[in-house]
Order: structure tokens, then sequence, then C-alpha cells
């Protein structure tokens, strides 16, 4: 987390994010008048990613591992066999490798630049950084006879030309590698640990390893999708089987990916633990001598039961039933909605203090993250826990390209997180921390709402036109991400949810995690089951939420009443304030009751409503049961002629008042 060098232009910059990357966008079908156009219209090549016989994945990227960790050092040695099998329509003349932690070597990787754009800091300390060299690769069809190819390894940057990159490497095949056929690659490599960068690393005795491996890229019909290691998105990697040793100090607790099948304890006071994972696209671990082990059991009459192992540090003792009702409630709702969890167990890391390791998923593995001091009324650690959890199903079983399309699991998980929280009612007050964050403050009187809140509408509303969702995430300005995948994609879900109603959206979610489960969909497939499945044709409002950058705001521009001919005539005016078009409900009401209703289609820019009626208007309202989320300013949605009661403000001057004083007597304490 450098300063960006002198050299490094502006222009630089500016072409690092937008040069173009092969297979970059998502192409959907008929675009409207409305929408933004989108070029031919083409659908994407599949590649050949049905699952195996008696097997659940493709299970074309087999790993076998052996890894020691040295805490003297923080070093890691390795060496990996992979089992690649061509599942592209074409012939493979090269292989292509993610080596992460090169972006972390020094200040020149696009990661480290990249992150400078929008969270600026000086020098790491020197022992901060992390790197990792291939010492030594093999490759060949029979795996008696392979050939070293160590000395043909390169660099490449595929996304901006960096030749400082270091985070893509690339061999020449001796002989191609033909569609359907398999090759062994065997890889000795070392690495340096770094002091925490993107939830990896260490922190005294407290080591999270992930993205630690050579690790191949994904061959597509279309060629290598290999991309560098960018600030702002996540990873894309085949399934297979992931059979891994891990020798570390002999007492330390070990939790990974998979299942532990075997342990052992070696003569120089270190033990291997062997874990094994099937159908899975990752490998992440964990090892520390603090971790308190704790276990419980997930089951329910309709899906498979799951073994729940949490590793908790030892202040959070008290905690652990609340990651477990989390975790369970993911199991349960997102199981019972879209699909069954496949896997007999799943384990919760709750991470050090300050290892920055927090809040990320891996396949049948994630860190949660919480505080000593965790009131019940606040969804800590219980948001982050079923977030994570919730990516078991998004991300872990649904395996979608996070460096191009990451809302397709961040988005879904974000919309389907906060729809587990409202139903089982997972309580998420407002509160502030002080006191350097140490002491909780929670307002019992303020509950979160899942539509706003939980959706993050209130980061969306500020960004609302930042980006076009359907550029590739990598290419996305560092600072705008989070509200254009996470939140953007949230609430036009939830908008969806309530337009079409949650059997159907259910229904549309549950047909593409059924058809994509183990394999790799597009965002053309997501679009195509909704329009098939809710029987309409959304293409005009998927043109605006992912293909363009329109902004929803409806308002009320004017009210008002005057008397002709014994009766009392009413205008209403509304408008379209921004260029994004979704239908809206009017409801006008008055002071006898009455209640009139229009179903405005929301094209025009004004559209006037005149009633004549024997009573006064009391108020008007678009879209009063906040069907469109996207709307960025509700304030402006209504006008009433009558003011409200001051029943509220009275309510919360009077606690604010409290609260004040009772700061007031606990700082001149302390002074």
């Amino acid at each position: 987390m450098m300063k960006l060098c002198t050299c490094f232009s502006l222009i630089t910059i500016v072409a690092l994010l937008i040069k173009p990357t092969q297979g970059a966008q998502d192409i959907l079908v008929q675009p409207p008048p409305m929408a933004v156009s989108a070029g031919p219209i083409v659908a994407p090549v599949q590649s050949f990613d049905r699952p195996v016989e008696n097997a659940r994945s493709p299970r074309n990227a087999n790993y076998t591992i052996e890894a020691t960790l040295d805490h003297i050092t923080q070093m890691l040695t390795g060496h990996e066999t992979i089992h690649w099998r061509n599942i592209s329509e074409h012939q493979a003349t090269e292989l292509q490798f993610h080596l992460y932690w090169n972006a972390w070597q020094n200040q020149n990787s696009s990661w480290l630049r990249e992150r400078q754009l929008s969270r600026p800091q000086s020098n790491p300390d020197p022992n901060a950084w992390g790197w990792m060299k291939v010492t030594s690769i093999r490759v060949g069809l029979d795996p008696t006879d392979l050939t070293d190819v160590t000395t043909q390894q390169q660099f490449i940057a595929p996304d901006d030309d960096n030749v400082k990159d270091q985070t893509v490497m690339t061999v020449q095949l001796p002989e191609p590698v033909d569609s359907g056929q398999s090759v062994e690659i065997q890889i000795d490599w070392t690495a340096k640990i770094p002091k925490p960068f993107a939830r990896t690393g260490y922190r005294g005795n407290y080591y999270f390893i992930a993205h630690w491996f050579p690790k191949i890229g994904v061959l597509e019909d279309r060629g290598w999708n290999t991309h560098q290691f960018h600030s702002v998105a996540e990873f894309y990697a085949d399934f297979g089987i992931y059979d891994v040793k891990l020798t570390v100090p002999e007492q330390w607790v070990v939790g990974a990916s998979g299942r532990e099948i075997g342990r052992t304890t070696n003569t120089n006071n270190t033990a291997t633990h062997h874990y094994r994972g099937e159908d899975i696209h990752d490998f992440a671990w964990t090892t520390s001598p603090d971790f308190i082990e704790v276990h419980s059991k997930f089951e329910h009459n309709n899906l498979p039961s799951v073994n729940m192992r949490l590793l908790l540090q030892p202040e959070h003792i008290t905690q652990a039933d609340r990651h477990f009702s989390a975790t369970a409630a993911a199991l349960e709702h997102y199981g019972n909605w879209f699909g069954p969890y496949p896997y007999s167990y799943l384990t919760i890391v709750d991470p050090a203090y300050q290892s920055r390791s927090g809040g990320m998923e891996y396949p049948t593995f994630f860190t949660s993250g919480t505080r000593w001091w965790a009131p019940r009324d606040v969804a800590q650690p219980e948001g982050v826990t079923l977030h994570e959890a919730g990516h078991q199903f998004w991300y872990g079983l649904v395996a979608s390209n996070e460096f191009e399309h990451a809302w397709m699991d961040e988005g879904l998980n974000t919309f389907s997180e906060a729809r587990v929280a409202e139903v089982t009612g997972i309580s998420d007050h407002l509160s502030r921390r002080f006191f350097g964050g140490f002491i909780p403050w929670v307002f019992q009187d303020i509950k979160l709402p899942r539509e706003t809140y939980g959706n993050g509408w209130y980061r969306y509303r500020v960004q609302s036109n930042s980006e076009i969702q359907a550029t590739p995430t990598y290419r996305y300005w560092p600072g705008t991400a989070t509200s254009t995948t996470y939140f953007k994609t949230a609430l036009w879900l939830h908008t969806l949810e309530r337009h079409l109603g949650w059997p159907t959206l259910k229904q549309i979610m549950a047909t593409y995690f059924e058809q994509w489960q183990f394999r790799h969909p597009s965002p053309h497939d997501f679009f195509r089951i909704a329009n098939e499945v809710s029987g309409q044709d959304l293409t005009p409002f998927f043109n605006q939420v992912y293909r363009g950058s329109q902004t929803f705001d409806y308002a009320v521009q004017d009210l008002k009443s005057q008397t002709v001919d014994d009766k009392i005539r009413t205008t209403v005016v509304v408008q379209r304030l921004g260029d994004g078009i979704f239908p809206v409900d009017v409801v006008t009401k008055f002071r006898d009751g009455t209640t009139k209703t229009e179903h405005w289609d929301g094209q025009q820019r004004r559209v006037l409503y005149v009633y004549e009626i024997s009573s006064d208007p009391l108020s008007v309202e678009v879209d009063p049961n906040r069907i469109l989320l996207l709307d960025i300013n509700f304030t402006n949605n209504s006008l009433t002629r009558e003011p409200q009661s001051n029943k509220a403000a009275l309510k919360w001057t009077l606690k604010w008042i409290v609260w004040l004083q009772d700061l007031m007597l606990t700082y001149g304490f302390f002074v």
C-alpha cells in the first residue's frame, strides 16, 4: 500500500482502468428503445463444463499439495501436482497461472497502484511484503515423462500491460493439449507470508493463508481467462479435488477448506494436517495456537445435515451460539429457497484482532468478525457471519467469474442475506462506538430496515450512476465498486421482488441455482432465466440497471385545489427527475376518505391528474408501497396539505437531551 510513483501518470491510471479485455461485456437480448446501445446481440459460447460421472462438478483442475509453514521466518515452502483437463473447445499451447502474493512484493503491482486511488497509505513496514516464487515447474501428458519448463516461465499483464506486475505467469507447453486431454503439472515454490494484505497474512502467531499457491487459470472457449490481481475484484477458478497436507507447529490448531482426514505428529515438533475437499474451486486455511474449537450440527427435516466447526478467539467464547445460529439461518433459508448446501461440513473462523482477515468466503470455509463487547441488539457477529455463510451458495457452488461479474455473487448474496435477516428477525439497531471504538451505544428505537439499510440504499444513492454495471468489475473505479457490485444489485433484485412477487423471484433464483451450480454462468444466463421463469420480457429493466447507469427519481411536483361549480378541483403534478424509467403508482388521498390511484408507466417527464369531487385533498404520494427501491430520493415522493403530528420530534428531542446530558457527565468524570 504505497504511494503512486511519480512516473505513474494520470494517463497511465486511466489507461489501466479502461483498457478493453477479451470477453469483457455480456450481451443481452432485444434492447428496447430506452436502452443504452449494446451492439450486436451474440449469445456467449459455453464451455464443456458439465459434471463428470459420479461427481458434482467437471473436476478438471485437481490439486495435490504439500506445504510447510516456518513460523520463525514466516515462510511457506510447497510442492503441488495439478491434474488439469482441457474442457474448452480448442487446443491449449500454453498454461497460465495466478501468483497472487506477488501483488504485495513491492509498490509496482497493479493491485497496489489501484488501491492507492481509493485508500492512499504510506509505505508499509519493510517486513510486511509478501511474494511467491516458482522454483521448478514440469509438465507432460504422460505423468511418468514430464518436461522441465522452469526457465520458460514469463510474467504477463493481460489487463493493463503493467510490465512490473508479476501476478500472472505463463509457460509454453512442450506439446499441445487437445480438447478433452489431460496434462500433469508439478510445481515447487516458496513464498514469503505478508503482514495482512487483502485478508491474507500473519499477525503474531495467527495466520490466515488464502490464494497462497500457484493456481491455474480458467481456459474458456474464447481463450485463457487469467486476470491480474486487482484491488476491487475477486476470483475465478475451475472445480476439482483438493488433497492438501499442511505442516505447522505441533500444538497449533488448523482450519481449512474441505475436512481433515488425518493428522501426523512429526519428530521435529511439527504436525502434518491432511485435508481433502471434493468439487470445490479454491482452498484456504488458517492456523494458530490460540483457537478454541467448538462444534455444532445443523439439522433440518428438508435439508442435509452439516457439521459446523467454529474456531473462536478466547475472548469471544460467549459468542459461539451467535456464530452458529447465523450460519444455520443461511443454511436453512438459502437451502429451502434456492437449493441445499451439498457438503456435510463447514468451518467458521473468528479472526484475530487487527488481523484484517474478517469477512471473507472460501469453499466450505469462511471468516466472520466480531468484537469483545458485542450487544445482542446489533448484528455483529450475525451480519457478517450470515453474509459469508451465504457465499457458500452464490460463490462456492455457483462459480461465476468474479473478476468480471462480481455482482453475480456479491449482489445476489447481499439481497439474500438481507431477506434472511428479515424473516429470522436478526436484530440490527443503529449503534455508534465511542472512546476509540471500544464502548458501543445502541439506539433501541432505531431498527435498521432491510429495504434501505440491509440493501445498502444509503450508500448506493450517492453513487447511483457512477458505473455501468456491465463493465468488468476489475475496471471499476476503486471507490465505486462496492456500491455498484453489492448494493445496486441488491436493490434491483428487491425491486423485482416487489414488482413480480417473492414466489416468482424465488423461482428465478432457484432455477438459476439449480442449472448453474458447479458451473460458470454468465450474466446472460441469469437474465435469460429471469425472463423465462417470470413469463415477462424484463430486458428493458436489465438494460437500465445492468447495461446502463440510469438514475431513478420520481417526485411530486405540485398539489393544488380550488372550488369550481360546487366541486373541489384538485390538480396533481408528478414528475420523473432521473433518466431511469419504471412503472409507479400515484395515490391521492382526500379528507372524506376517498383515495384515487393512478398506474403511471413512468415514461413522461411530467403527468397531470385532475379530480373533481366534494372533498379537499390531503396528500399525494408516488410509489407509496416502495416498489422501486432504486429511487435515490424518497423525501420528494410525497406532498401533504396538513402538518403532521410533532410527537415524534418531541420524543426524539427529549431523548437526545438526556443522551447529551449523560455524555457530558461521563466526559466530566474522566476529565
